[in-house]
């Protein structure tokens, strides 16, 4: 299982509303709103590096409020 952590930018005042729906997603095991550069962290556990994409790509850019990710694979 591969662990990814999904930085993200939310237009102005949205971030919560990203955060639940982020939460509904498969594969998202935790989002939580951050303070600093970024509106927004999601955990992903999935099964490969593919995977992870998919969920970033296909489910998480198009949650509306989101403006931009950055994914950080974990590897330990």
């Amino acid at each position: 299982m591969m662990k990814a952590y999904v930085l993200i930018t939310s237009r102005t005042g949205e971030a919560s509303a990203v955060v639940r729906q982020a939460l509904r997603l498969d594969g998202v095991v935790e989002a939580h709103i951050t303070f600093g550069p970024y509106d927004a962290v999601a955990v992903i556990e999935a099964e490969n590096t593919k995977a992870v994409g998919h969920i970033v790509h296909n489910e998480i850019h198009p949650i509306p409020g989101v403006a931009n990710t950055l994914t950080c694979l974990a590897v330990d």
